[in-house]
């Protein structure tokens, strides 16, 4: 399969290296350090317990336009970069091309051939006026629920923490041709991807705890551990996935681990510093709208009562707005 990963981050380059590693035909989209690491040395996974491998058989480019047409285009980015790069991606479009978002939170591609009173709607959060979706189409899109921890160690060089799950899934929740060479090219590259009926159940599972302890931890600099065990922390994360609970109902999604047990899981990771932890450490960007804003864009869809939810989700972005005002 001709497939082009794009962005070489850590579940970029993870993803991409297992892929090659089996034999797939793999191009990074890259830029910088990445780019001429993986150009010059190739990628090289370093398992959990030590091992290595490298897959020097990748090509690695800036330039959308000279790779082609490919069987699957993975976007390995953050939801908040995804609008910046759409113009180009359909430069990789063949008539049969598959899309695959890793993204974490609610998608841009959420309410197509959703189910319910809300299809069609557009997430403006994610993407506010319209420009992803009309470059990347919905049509073209599998989802997909990224569980791995992974963390890049050096330009190329991605460690291999935990989990190794992709579960995939048709918007529609059928079990199409396409979501099935998708789930099986995962497969034989060693990933477990899943074909699930309800993707978006499992959009909601993951994005639970992502809405919940993600900005808390920005907020306090906590690790998971820590939040969990400190009850007023506790009971606000309760709070929230409670809320987050009652909007995802009235969506038609349902929780298959019951919320204390959701929590105890996020406990038992031990003092991890969350993704968005991370980023305000390193003065990055945070990942805020497409964790938090599109919730808050849901519960006006819904109507639903989130009082814990918009507080936090206010006090993240002025987090972020005074990172950025400190950064310039």
């Amino acid at each position: 399969m001709k497939v082009t990963i794009v962005g070489a981050g850590a579940i970029g380059a993870y993803v991409g290296v297992r892929l090659a590693l089996a034999g797939d035909e793999v191009t990074f989209i890259a830029r910088g350090a990445n780019l001429e690491a993986l150009r010059s040395r190739g990628v090289r996974l370093v398992s959990s317990d030590g091992g290595e491998e490298v897959a020097t058989n990748v090509r690695a480019t800036s330039d959308y336009a000279e790779v082609g047409p490919q069987d699957i285009v993975v976007l390995t980015i953050k939801a908040h970069q995804v609008e910046a790069v759409a113009p180009q991606v359909p430069q990789l479009f063949g008539p049969d091309t598959i899309v695959v978002p890793m993204q974490n939170g609610i998608p841009y591609w959420y309410f197509y051939r959703h189910a319910g009173a809300l299809a069609g709607t557009r997430i403006e959060s994610v993407d506010p006026s319209g420009l992803i979706s009309r470059n990347i189409p919905e049509e073209r899109v599998i989802g997909c629920v990224v569980y791995p921890a992974a963390e890049l160690i050096s330009p190329g060089v991605v460690k291999h923490i935990e989990g190794n799950r992709f579960p995939v899934g048709e918007p529609d929740g059928s079990a199409s041709e396409r979501v099935t060479r998708i789930s099986q090219c995962f497969i034989a590259s060693g990933l477990q991807a899943p074909i699930l009926p309800d993707i978006r159940s499992e959009i909601w599972l993951k994005l639970w705890g992502n809405l919940t302890f993600n900005p808390i931890s920005a907020l306090s600099r906590a690790t998971l551990a820590s939040i969990c065990q400190y009850p007023p922390s506790r009971a606000l994360a309760t709070a929230m996935m409670t809320e987050a609970q009652a909007i995802a109902g009235k969506l038609g999604v349902s929780f298959r681990v019951p919320l204390e047990k959701r929590i105890a899981g996020a406990e038992r990771v031990g003092h991890h510093k969350t993704s968005m932890l991370q980023d305000v450490e390193a003065g990055r960007a945070l990942e805020i709208d497409a964790l938090l804003g599109s919730v808050v864009e849901l519960v006006r869809l819904t109507g639903t009562p989130s009082p814990c939810i918009d507080t936090v989700f206010a006090l993240t972005k002025l987090l972020a707005k005074t990172l950025e005002e400190a950064r310039r």
